[in-house]
């Protein structure tokens, strides 16, 4: 792969006009049912005149719910006359397992954010993520990519950031997760399975942009709460960037309290298979070798319960859901205070 050679996917909107337009990325693909047929990756651009563009992605993870309907509320709903500058929405970045309701995607099983900076030429998943890294990361000043639990966590809505390689960079960071608004806003040194440089935020990196990401909920559901301060936080990063006019601020009941989510300890695992019964609950507070969750066997329920312990203290950020595990699912993890000045 080059990283000069062209996307293949198209467009149907313009970039660089002024008002709202709405349509598609045409990603071809040549299959037994449609032999000249195209994946419609929805896309709404709205623009008025010079100013900074902000990017808004959800469903870059399929069954990750809040973010898409956030996202779906301000494609209705953002006119042009209300902004400077230009806003870009793509509210089913993985398409193919948006549609599925889907972490990954049916087609070539790809994980999105694992994809970067992906490959014009490869699977339907690396070409999503090598169209952003090459068209829509680039032509972007600020990035909010929605997540949340999906189907197998449940998280406290919150904000996130991975440490960028140059600390100057880390105050603006700051500066978007406490604009975003969420209870709470985490720094992540990456690694442990989360994305870091194969993720969005790797693209926004290696292009010199400004990127966060939230957790808004999950349990394969649209949590009401998320959902709410999601919407919120999208309106006043927008603000924030200076898109939207200062008096749409939203007020926020409370300041965003800033963490950090370092390394392996943090996270909690599986370390049998059975049926997890949590202890505590995300925002609980905890210190280290509490107890986190029990694992039962039905099928020898004579056996007591495996016990899993928290390593360290932290805040409780998300648990596992589904109540089945296996040896290796992530239970829980946390976060700590973020130190002052760090």
């Amino acid at each position: 792969m080059s990283s000069t050679s062209p996307s293949r996917l198209f467009s149907e909107v313009p970039f660089e006009t002024d008002g709202k337009h709405t349509g598609f990325i045409r990603l071809f693909n040549s299959v037994h049912e449609s032999a000249f047929g195209f994946i419609p990756i929805p896309i709404v651009v709205v623009r008025n005149g010079e100013g900074p563009t902000a990017l808004l992605v959800s469903g870059n993870h399929g069954d990750e719910y809040e973010g898409q309907v956030a996202l779906c509320n301000l494609a209705r709903g953002l006119s042009p006359d209300r902004i400077s500058g230009r806003v870009i929405i793509t509210p089913m970045a993985n398409f193919p397992a948006g549609k599925a309701g889907l972490r990954t995607s049916p087609i070539d099983g790809g994980n999105l954010n694992r994809a970067f900076p992906g490959d014009p030429s490869g699977s339907v998943t690396e070409q999503i993520a090598y169209f952003y890294e090459t068209v829509l990361v680039p032509m972007s000043d600020y990035i909010c990519d929605l997540h949340s639990g999906g189907s197998s966590l449940m998280y406290v809505p919150s904000t996130l950031t991975v440490r960028p390689s140059d600390p100057a960079k880390l105050g603006p960071l700051l500066g978007m997760l406490k604009a975003f608004g969420a209870p709470y806003g985490y720094v992540s040194a990456g690694g442990n399975g989360t994305g870091g440089e194969s993720s969005l935020w790797g693209a926004a990196e290696r292009c010199g942009k400004l990127a966060i990401n939230t957790e808004l909920g999950g349990a394969g559901s649209v949590h009401a709460g998320g959902l709410r301060i999601g919407c919120r936080g999208i309106n006043n990063l927008l603000v924030h960037a200076g898109i939207l006019p200062q008096e749409d601020f939203i007020p926020v009941d409370r300041p965003t309290r800033l963490l950090e989510l370092k390394g392996p300890d943090y996270y909690v695992y599986a370390t049998e298979d059975g049926i997890f019964e949590p202890l505590v609950e995300p925002g609980d507070e905890v210190i280290s070798g509490q107890a986190a969750g029990r694992i039962h066997s039905p099928e020898t329920p004579w056996l007591e319960p495996t016990i899993s312990y928290f390593q360290r203290e932290g805040i409780v950020m998300c648990k596992r859901i589904p109540g089945r595990t296996k040896r290796g699912d992530c239970l829980f993890h946390l976060a700590s205070e973020l130190p002052s000045g760090a």
